[in-house]
């Protein structure tokens, strides 16, 4: 039977079992969700108008709404759901390199090039270049996963005339599937 402290112990440190790992994983991706939601909802509200008077929220906080048609709207939305993904997924990395995976896997090409250039004994270098690398994959990755989702979303609200916070859930749930396999087993060690 595992004891409590042990528990604990993973979730405060680098190594946890992949069911603690997840959970982590889950609890920093719920952080990231909600930099992309308030990101998402400020400029479908204030800057970009992508809700209409039908949104949940839009009734909720009783917010004022523009009359825009279904194929603004969706472009809209798209267009805000790509900028909320700039900051919710640099949230999403920061967290996850702090507390849930281990930074630091090693890139083969990367090495190749800095030996060839005559840089590979230079360890600073070296270990912004590989870190480099891992950044633009962790980007890469959500940016298939958002890309999946977003269209998702345009058709959910242009084609089939679904509420902006409906389709923008679907989005999520799409991203966050795709984002913790490819996470995982691509881009961080273990």
């Amino acid at each position: 039977m595992i004891r409590m402290e042990e528990i604990w112990k993973q979730f405060t440190g680098r190594e946890a079992s992949s069911l603690v790992q997840f959970i982590k994983y889950a609890i920093c991706g719920a952080g990231a969700v909600t930099v992309h939601i308030i990101v998402f909802f400020m400029l479908s509200w204030l800057i970009i108008p992508a809700l209409n008077d039908e949104d949940i929220l839009v009734k909720l906080f009783h917010l004022s709404s523009t009359p825009i048609s279904d194929a603004i709207r969706a472009r809209n939305a798209m267009i805000n759901n790509a900028l909320a993904f700039i900051f919710s997924n640099l949230t999403a990395y920061l967290l996850n390199i702090f507390w849930v995976f281990e930074s630091g896997r090693r890139y083969p090409p990367v090495d190749f090039f800095l030996n060839k250039l005559g840089l590979i004994q230079r360890a600073m270098l070296r270990a912004c270049a590989h870190r480099t690398v891992e950044v633009a994959l962790f980007y890469a990755v959500s940016g298939i996963a958002i890309a999946i989702g977003t269209v998702l979303m345009g058709l959910m609200i242009n084609q089939w005339h679904f509420t902006t916070t409906v389709a923008f859930g679907a989005e999520c749930v799409v991203a966050a599937l795709i984002n913790f396999a490819l996470r995982k087993f691509m881009i961080f060690k273990g």
